[in-house]
């Protein structure tokens, strides 16, 4: 069982590794589609004459940068778990005692806090700009202005898409942290320990890395 959570551990972590590269990434090129500046929240404009979308105006730049941090953190945190997961499995095994998942926990609670307010951000965001895209001109839905000109510098080919995108990484990765906590909390009162076969389990007589004799 204690190899099983593991495992499902180290799996839950590298779905969250690309969640979050998905979303920082996501959140960046709809940045540079608007020539560097934050649409979450932000307000169009049409213009009937020239037949083009303009910004009318945009949130701080310091929005889009937690979102991207926030989600930037988590994937390097989970690449250096894995990391070390797959580094313990070749060297005979690498033991967690109590105090690690204490703190495994308060990790993954805070990463849970964070991904909520980003999540909520993406969202409401998203659903802000996308209703000033629709009052602005008659379109069936946001994603349609994607195909629709814009003046320059802007060219949002791709930000209904890139946000969307963006959105609903973070609420999967909000997903799999859930479950990792779930996973963290089953280890706390099992009381097992992140061991490989070859462990004893008992972080009293054995030492960090245990070599199979």
């Amino acid at each position: 069982m204690a190899q099983f959570l593991v495992v499902a551990e180290l799996v839950v972590h590298a779905a969250c590794f690309f969640c979050g590269i998905i979303t920082a990434s996501s959140v960046k090129i709809t940045e540079v589609e608007f020539g560097g500046r934050c649409m979450l929240y932000g307000s169009v404009r049409y213009n009937a004459t020239s037949e083009e979308f303009s910004v009318s105006s945009s949130s701080n730049a310091s929005l889009c940068l937690f979102v991207s941090i926030i989600s930037g953190l988590i994937s390097i945190y989970c690449f250096f778990v894995v990391l070390y997961c797959i580094y313990a499995s070749c060297v005979g095994g690498v033991q967690r005692g109590s105090v690690g998942v204490t703190l495994s926990l308060a990790l993954a609670a805070s990463f849970l806090f964070f991904l909520l307010i980003s999540g909520c951000i993406l969202n409401v965001g998203l659903n802000s700009l996308c209703q000033s895209i629709t009052t602005a001109k008659d379109l069936k839905s946001c994603q349609d202005a994607q195909s629709e000109n814009w003046s320059e510098p802007y060219k949002a080919s791709h930000f209904y898409t890139s946000l969307h995108n963006a959105e609903v990484s973070a609420w999967v990765n909000f997903f799999f942290w859930v479950v990792a906590l779930v996973l963290l909390i089953i280890q706390k009162k099992r009381g097992t320990q992140f061991t490989q076969l070859t462990g004893t389990g008992d972080p009293e007589t054995d030492p960090i890395f245990h070599r199979p004799q």
